[in-house]
């Protein structure tokens, strides 16, 4: 289903760009929410009419976010999380944590804005990217330790997988099972009977 976005949309991108999205996503929370039009002519003419009022709303949001940005600047953001083996946390460090944190120090953010694909589950230094604005990033370190411990300023900043190990481990299963259910189909398959040999034609006498 093509959409027109009326607000930022994680993953999908800024106001009035024209996305296909899947349609119950956009029937049962897009559309209700007020987050997107139907891509049809007459609501491309109704976004354009309303587009000159935005871009005066888009002004005074650009200059908090500037204002936002400056301030946020030399933000660190430190978590505390018991870790077993490998330092791999009993727990998660996530956007809610994050959000709370960036709270409570007086910073006002929407939780769409902080670029966090999944929870952090190990101890180290990572770095989290908060759109604040379209055109307004900030970076901010994130230290997450052992209760007590202090961070590691001077440690090597690690990724943040793009995929946990639970579904590192559901894919490997998932792939084992499909090899296993083709050898299994290869082996059931019944081998092909050998063709008759041709019987041999009758000679023909010669006179």
């Amino acid at each position: 289903m093509k959409v027109i976005l009326n607000d930022f949309i994680e993953h999908l991108g800024e106001r009035g760009d024209s996305v296909d999205v899947k349609p119950g996503y956009a029937r049962n929370y897009l559309l209700p929410k007020g987050l997107v039009y139907p891509d049809t002519p007459g609501n491309r003419r109704r976004f354009e009419e309303e587009q000159h009022h935005w871009e005066e709303m888009d002004l005074t949001r650009r200059s908090a976010a500037d204002v936002l940005a400056k301030d946020m600047n030399g933000t660190e953001l430190t978590f505390e999380r018991r870790a077993g083996e490998k330092d791999v946390l009993f727990g998660s460090v996530s956007v809610a944590d994050i959000l709370k944190d960036l709270t409570e120090r007086g910073f006002e953010i929407d939780r769409r804005r902080i670029m966090l694909e999944h929870p952090i589950k190990e101890l180290g230094n990572f770095e989290v990217e908060i759109n604040i604005h379209r055109d307004v990033q900030v970076t901010l370190p994130v230290f997450v330790v052992r209760p007590g411990e202090e961070p590691n300023r001077d440690a090597e900043i690690s990724e943040i997988a793009e995929v946990s190990a639970d579904e590192e481990v559901v894919e490997a299963e998932v792939v084992a099972t499909e090899v296993a259910v083709a050898a299994t189909e290869v082996a059931a398959e019944p081998e092909p009977e050998p063709e008759p040999e041709p019987e041999p034609e009758p000679e023909t006498a010669v006179e």
